[in-house]
């Protein structure tokens, strides 16, 4: 997967400080099923790939934060399933991540077919901030001061 710079995800993002990211990836034969098209749980698998990656570019690599005791498990995912992806097609992938409320991040994901930008997939997960014991935490400050220094790198 590789990406592909930011753009509009085409549906509303909820809250303020939306960060968009968008990469793009192709259908391996592993993700298809018998009736030629990708398997319904890969898309949540994909929408996993797309919010890591929006992370790691807004300078929060997810593999930074387990260690400093911030976890983010999923509290709630909807897909909504709009068309096909068969094996070899290119797709591209828009995440946008927004904060709502005090300890929960929303991933807005967009999949579509790269050539056409035909629908494939659409929807998000909610991410609520936790310790590694799973109580609810506010997001810490080192990762506010990142994820503020990251915006107003990509403003100036």
């Amino acid at each position: 997967m590789t990406a592909a710079g930011s753009t509009n995800a085409g549906g509303p993002a909820a809250g303020p400080a939306v960060f968009e990211h968008v990469i793009t990836f192709r259908v391996r034969y592993s993700e298809t099923d018998q009736m030629g098209t990708f398997y319904n749980s890969r898309a949540l698998e994909w929408f996993e790939c797309g919010r890591t990656e929006a992370l790691r570019a807004r300078g929060l690599p997810y593999a930074e934060l387990e260690p400093r005791d911030v976890f983010l498990p999923v509290v709630e995912a909807h897909v909504r399933y709009l068309g096909r992806a068969q094996y070899d097609d290119l797709l591209q992938m828009t995440t946008s991540i927004a904060f709502i409320g005090r300890a929960r991040v929303r991933c807005d994901e967009r999949i579509v077919q790269a050539d056409s930008g035909k629908n494939v997939a659409a929807g998000y997960t909610v991410h609520a901030f936790t310790d590694r014991n799973g109580r609810v935490i506010r997001p810490p400050a080192w990762f506010i001061e990142g994820w503020k220094k990251a915006k107003n790198a990509k403003q100036s």
